[in-house]
């Protein structure tokens, strides 16, 4: 599995999975498909949205990771000084959270449909919550 459907608000995006770069954190994250959740904005971190997933544990470290990624690249942070979380950059982030810097695990990067990325952003952050999910393409 190279790619992942992902249902974003009223977005249809498709990401392709860094199998090179972050095999462990994918391989995770492949063995909690179908994955569902809702984002919110962050709070700190600039634009982005992300999923507070507080003590679930995906049994990876650190890996690829990055305090910055890119429009439409997507991040797990697994845990440690700040709670489970995943990012997905619309815009410039500065991945932090109230304890100060954290990094993530770059693992997936949208591929169809990134020109939807920023709208999905700004609609989180004046709309509120949207529901997110990821399924196998």
């Amino acid at each position: 599995m190279q790619e992942l459907k992902i249902k974003a608000g009223p977005y249809d995006l498709v990401g392709r999975l860094e199998l090179e770069k972050a095999p462990q954190t994918c391989a995770a994250f492949i063995k909690a498909l179908p994955f569902v959740s809702e984002i919110v904005h962050v709070r700190w971190s600039g634009e982005g949205v992300w999923m507070p997933l507080g003590e679930l544990d995906f049994g990876v470290g650190y890996e690829n990771h990055t305090s910055y990624p890119a429009p439409g690249q997507m991040i797990l942070y697994p845990g440690g000084i700040s709670e489970t979380e995943i990012l997905l950059a619309y815009g410039g982030v500065h991945f932090a959270s109230k304890v100060g810097q954290l990094a993530g695990n770059h693992f997936l990067t949208i591929t169809t449909g990134i020109e939807h990325v920023y709208d999905l952003g700004r609609m989180t952050l004046y709309k509120g919550a949207q529901p997110i999910r990821f399924d196998p393409a």
